[in-house]
């Protein structure tokens, strides 16, 4: 028997971010883009809040780039990097309180010839285990930017399963903020992006 799915509502992204980012491992992120349904199960996370956070992007203040992480939780904000890498974080905590949490890995569950065509030659690629591998898999760009996860193009659910532990380390890939253990993983998942504890 199939697992019943619950879209999350808007509560939950309402909470403190280090809670919604612990609690969003295991849950299922689905992409519906009225062609295909694409989803994975979440293993690695990383928050970012607020103005006193060096390496959030809302350390500057409001730009046109961060303008939905002003906004209240559960929206996509999806940035792009390197000239190269679409990012997709959750916006969390209320209206004017600038947080997110970024996607970092997922396990694939549905969908994987569409990602597969969507990351041309995959060869041997786990595809979803890093924040821009994630967006290339399921085709996400900031045309994505902003989206109400509590919508039905681009949500998550839970689906009632555990991950048995979570561990915590510091962020990766940033050169401020270095000392805040803000990222949350599954150890016992391939699909980490890395491993640093």
């Amino acid at each position: 028997m199939k697992a019943r799915l619950t879209k999350l509502p808007r509560e939950f992204y309402l909470r403190p971010t280090l809670q919604v980012a612990r609690d969003l491992i295991g849950k299922i992120l689905i992409f519906n883009d009225n062609k295909k349904i694409m989803s994975a199960r979440l293993v690695e996370v990383e928050a970012y809040i607020g103005r006193d956070d060096p390496a959030c992007h809302a350390f500057v203040g409001k730009t046109e780039r961060n303008e939905v992480m002003f906004g209240t939780g559960g929206f996509s904000y999806v940035y792009f990097i390197y000239g190269m890498y679409n990012c997709l974080n959750v916006v969390t905590e209320r209206d004017g309180f600038p947080a997110a949490v970024l996607i970092r890995g997922a396990e694939p569950l549905g969908g994987i010839e569409s990602m597969k065509r969507n990351y041309k030659n995959p060869g041997k690629n786990l595809l979803t285990n890093g924040p821009g591998k994630l967006c290339k898999a399921f085709g996400l760009t900031r045309e994505h930017n902003g989206l109400d996860l509590t919508g039905g193009q681009l949500y998550l659910a839970d689906d009632g399963k555990r991950v048995e532990k979570i561990e915590c380390s510091v962020r990766i890939g940033i050169k401020k903020g270095v000392d805040k253990k803000w990222r949350f993983f599954d150890p016992a998942s391939p699909y980490i992006s890395k491993i640093i504890r």
